[in-house]
């Protein structure tokens, strides 16, 4: 459980001012300009001591991502770009951050551009987030006027400018290549890799793209140590993190807790537990849409974090909980997501284009009883020859929930099968 002076965003519910007084009495922007002044490889070494792993979802080693981006340069400019486009079902945490601490996000990409010797930021922002764009604005303004960004920003002597861009509401878009594509004004359509955007990002230059929870806890890391926040959570699953607790919940939240904290531990004490109590949960998706669902007997004693959710054959994703109970037809469910991900998929890769669209179709199916047994097998095997062979991971997204539903729900699928064949038989 994570005490209450560990918490890094102490503004999460918007009852404090969000704007530049609020978020100094908060301690956000405190000796800013001496964290500057110790430099490029001080910052990227206590991020590396933090083990701060990435919150948008692959959780891939923070510090090392940015130790990627050249130290010499070659006549390039090098970027910054942060990942607002929150458009991963079930997740509402970075949007809370954007309303609510818009500083800790321009103060932390500020530093984080440090770190890579950026002089140039942008935040990419999901099109339908018009007022968190508009909080978001009005900030940067402040940080701009009170001598915090811009020319000889903080009174450090570095040079930076950040800018806010509006997305046009793509799922796709949150894919860091494709980001970069439409950041250039281009179709937002994943690229092949590699080249990897520390090589050839936005505009051909170093680029690092990052989430925006990624981001907003730099600073307080590199205030406080990297020690301390490496000394939250468990080994290689350290810190704290954002939580979107939502579903069949008697008090949907979002929450900040340690990393590694039980799920039924989660849910009991932030989201009032499970509507009905927690013998009538059925399932839980335990990091967006996503990821594989995993039923009540695997939330008995799961931990909530990168390490353990993998374990059990599913993942922390963005940590947005999908509760779901006993009165959830869980076919459909999963249907539903088959829809999403077939509606999104950007078509570039005809294993995502034309499987999308197959998974779906059959899942409609499915949920109408209108399949036979035997094509539960082909479903599976068509996830597989979907997952892992397309340009961006979309095609992982689609094919693992039906993964996720065939590997633990197989008998009510079968169920239901059997179900539609007596009553047609009746019929």
């Amino acid at each position: 459980m994570l005490r209450l002076e560990d918490r890094i965003f102490t503004n999460l519910y918007g009852f404090d001012d969000s704007g530049l007084k609020g978020a100094q009495a908060r301690g956000d922007w405190s000796n800013t300009k001496d964290l500057i002044q110790k430099g490029r490889d001080w910052i990227i070494d206590e991020v590396k001591k933090s083990e701060l792993r990435g919150r948008g979802g692959a959780g891939f080693p923070t510090g090392l991502k940015w130790s990627f981006m050249p130290k010499e340069t070659d006549g390039r400019p090098s970027y910054i770009v942060v990942n607002a486009d929150e458009s991963e079902p079930g997740t509402c945490k970075d949007r809370d951050i954007l309303r609510n601490d818009p500083h800790k996000l321009i103060e932390g990409t500020l530093l984080a551009a440090v770190a890579m010797n950026a002089h140039a930021g942008y935040i990419y922002v999901r099109g339908e987030f018009y007022n968190e764009a508009m909080r978001l604005e009005a900030a940067i303004a402040e940080a701009y006027d009170a001598g915090l960004l811009g020319k000889n920003a903080c009174g450090s002597g570095y040079d930076f400018d950040l800018y806010v861009h509006r997305g046009a509401g793509a799922y796709i878009c949150g894919e860091e290549t494709a980001l970069i594509e439409s950041l250039e004004g281009k179709k937002g359509q994943p690229r092949l890799k590699p080249p990897f955007p520390a090589g050839a990002g936005l505009y051909g230059c170093p680029t690092t793209v990052n989430n925006v929870e990624t981001i907003a806890v730099v600073p307080t890391i590199l205030r406080r140590g990297g020690d301390w926040f490496a000394g939250l959570g468990r080994p290689k699953n350290t810190g704290s993190k954002l939580f979107c607790l939502q579903g069949h919940v008697n008090k949907p939240c979002n929450v900040e807790e340690e990393m590694g904290i039980s799920l039924k531990e989660l849910l009991e004490k932030h989201a009032g537990g499970v509507r009905g109590g927690w013998d009538n949960l059925l399932a839980v998706i335990p990091g967006g849409s996503s990821v594989p669902v995993i039923p009540k007997d695997v939330c008995d004693d799961i931990l909530m974090d990168f390490d353990s959710l993998r374990a059990a054959q599913t993942g922390l994703g963005t940590a947005a909980v999908i509760v779901m109970d006993k009165s959830t037809d869980i076919i459909e469910a999963i249907c539903r997501l088959s829809h999403f991900y077939a509606h999104e998929s950007c078509g570039q890769c005809t294993p995502c284009r034309e499987g999308c669209g197959w998974m779906h179709r059959v899942m409609q199916r499915m949920v109408r009883g209108q399949a036979t047994v035997e094509e539960i097998d082909v479903l599976w095997d068509v996830t597989k020859q979907v997952e892992g062979h397309t340009i961006c991971a979309l095609g992982d997204a689609a094919a693992w929930p039906v993964q996720g539903l065939i590997r633990h729900f197989r008998p009510e699928m079968e169920k239901r099968i059997s179900e539609y064949r007596k009553a047609a038989k009746a019929a």
